[in-house]
């Protein structure tokens, strides 16, 4: 977790796979990032997941997501 400006930003690498395979939760000032590839005959071919605390002066209500070409995730939180 990084502080930028008002915001404070949490950055994974998830290149490897597509955005429906990518999921983002927030629970008591945590963001889990989590993502599964499937391969064709339905078996699990590949995971992700990254758990962080933010920060405690974080609106919980202010997450936002973005994710880059180059398959970079951005979440945002705006900071109190």
């Amino acid at each position: 977790v990084r502080a930028q400006g008002d915001t404070y930003q949490v950055v994974a690498d998830v290149s490897q796979f597509e955005p429906p395979d990518i999921v983002v939760t927030t629970s008591n000032c945590h963001v889990t990032i989590q993502a599964e590839k499937v391969a064709e005959d339905g078996t699990v071919c590949d995971t992700f997941t990254h758990k962080c605390q933010l920060p405690e002066d974080t609106d919980p209500l202010s997450v936002s997501c973005t994710l880059t070409e180059t398959g970079t995730l951005v979440i945002s939180v705006r900071r109190r």
